[in-house]
């Protein structure tokens, strides 16, 4: 594996939780996402919205139904119950910790039994201004897979990696279907091999271990 494809790899979401134990015991029962979530005991204020969205893209409503269905049942509540659209069919909830999950499949159909399997994890993040901040991850190394004008931007990672996203914050939180107001921690520490930097909306980011 060359260093480029180490570099741009990012390898975990921290969620900063007041009960790590109880989040690792949601978080695996609800998703069964292993360790690219992890946890770190805080106590930092946060009010509203945190400003990210974690988003699961599977392959088949009945994916997005089971998902949903085992979060619930551990303690999500739903913010956008599951449904058909334009795009395709999903809903969001939000786990006990606070943080905002979407599941999501382009598919309208099942193509066959229900499976629990993820195609990709996306840490969408609510920004200010993503041509800025879409630039300030350019310059960081990583490459634009996806972009829609000063609306949307996806980054090209490896197959293994989580995925990040940017959008508008007031879209994000339209998306989400909670209020744009927030303030404080964003609670969330991103995990990879880009270093240890704050990006230009307080994300911060962390190396990982070699």
């Amino acid at each position: 594996m060359n260093s480029t494809i180490d570099q741009t790899t990012i390898d975990a979401v921290i969620l900063e939780v007041t009960d790590p134990a109880a989040a690792a015991n949601f978080y695996d029962a609800a998703f069964g996402l292993g360790d690219k979530v992890r946890f770190r005991a805080s106590e930092t204020l946060t009010t509203g919205f945190r400003g990210f969205i974690l988003s699961l893209v599977v392959s088949q409503p009945s994916t997005v139904d089971s998902l949903i269905g085992t979060a619930l049942e551990s303690g999500a509540t739903t913010l956008k119950p599951a449904k058909k659209s334009f795009w395709g069919y999903g809903g969001v909830v939000q786990a006990p910790d606070g943080a905002i999950w979407k599941i999501a499949t382009s598919a309208k159909k099942d193509t066959g039994p229900a499976t629990r399997e993820i195609d990709d994890f996306v840490v969408l993040f609510g920004v200010d201004n993503v041509k800025a901040t879409k630039q300030f991850y350019v310059d960081r190394g990583l490459v634009v897979g996806k972009s829609f004008g000063s609306k949307y931007v996806e980054f090209d990672t490896p197959p293994s990696s989580v995925k990040l996203a940017l959008y508008g914050r007031r879209a994000a939180a339209k998306d989400a279907g909670v209020s744009p107001e927030g303030s404080g921690s964003h609670r969330i520490v991103i995990g990879s091999g880009l270093g240890s930097f704050t990006d230009p909306d307080g994300f911060e980011w962390e190396a990982t271990p070699a």
